[in-house]
């Protein structure tokens, strides 16, 4: 696994924090749905989780639908 891959790995499996109270961790598929996005939208942020995740709510209107539904199942 490379570096970015790694990175967003760990970001998805964060989304966000009361998701991780519940126990749920980011599947493989919600992963997939937003990588792209992070890659287009949140290259910089990439090393740090927690921007990242503030990098694709402030773009909420550009993310593709499968992106956006990720956050929307997540109630965000």
């Amino acid at each position: 696994m490379n570096k970015l891959s790694f990175a967003l790995a760990v970001f998805l499996s964060t989304l966000p924090s009361f998701v991780l109270a519940q126990g749920h961790m980011g599947t493989p598929q919600e992963q997939q749905a937003c990588s792209r996005d992070a890659k287009h939208f949140c290259r910089g942020q990439l090393g740090d989780d927690n921007a990242v995740q503030q990098c694709l709510m402030q773009n909420r209107s550009k993310l593709s639908k499968s992106c956006s539904a990720v956050f929307q199942s997540h109630g965000m």
